[in-house]
C-alpha cells in the first residue's frame, strides 16, 4: 500500500489544524505557510475532509476551518479513508461471496489479503489525532510535523 500526497498532506494539514484551531478557525493560508502545501491543494483536501464530516468551514472575516469532532474521536484511518478511499492493498473478490470469485473455495491467498487488510485497518484506526498532536509537540515540530528531525 502506498499513500498519495492526498493522504500524507491531508494528515499533516489536519494535525496543523488541530494544533492551531483552539477556539478560532484556522485559515488555509496559515496552514499553507506552516506546512509548505499549496493553498489550492489544501482547499481540495479540506473539501474532502469536510464531506467526510471531519472538519467544518466558517465563512467570513476571521473564517477558516475547525475540527468537526473532538481530537480523540478522529483516527488516522478516518482521515486516510476520506482522502484515499479504501486502504486495502489488494482487492480480493474471494472475501466477498456476492462478487462471485470462481476460485474462492480453493484459494488460500484470500486469507493472507484478509489478514493484511485487517492489520492495516486496525493500526490506522487505533491511532488518534490527539496522539499525533502530542507526539508533534514532544518532538518540537511546531510548524512542520511531517519533517524528519525538526526541532523548532
Amino acid at each position: 500500500m502506498k499513500l498519495s500526497t492526498k493522504g500524507r498532506y491531508g494528515l499533516r494539514a489536519l494535525i496543523d489544524l488541530a494544533k492551531y484551531s483552539g477556539q478560532e478557525p484556522v485559515s488555509i493560508t496559515s496552514i499553507s505557510d506552516r506546512q509548505g502545501i499549496s493553498e489550492r491543494y489544501l482547499e481540495q483536501l479540506m473539501a474532502m475532509l469536510k464531506k467526510a464530516g471531519l472538519v467544518k468551514s466558517i465563512r467570513g472575516a476571521g473564517g477558516g476551518y475547525v475540527l468537526a469532532k473532538e481530537l480523540e474521536e478522529i483516527s488516522v484511518g478516518d482521515v486516510l479513508r476520506a482522502l484515499e478511499g479504501s486502504l486495502e492493498p489488494v482487492e480480493c473478490s474471494g472475501l466477498n461471496p456476492e462478487e462471485g470469485c470462481k476460485a474462492a473455495d480453493s484459494c488460500v491467498t484470500k486469507y493472507v489479503w484478509q489478514r493484511i487488510n485487517e492489520s492495516i485497518n486496525h493500526t490506522v484506526d487505533e491511532m488518534k489525532l490527539d496522539q499525533l498532536v502530542e507526539e508533534s509537540r514532544k518532538m518540537g515540530c511546531q510548524d512542520f510535523p511531517g519533517q524528519t528531525g525538526c526541532k523548532n
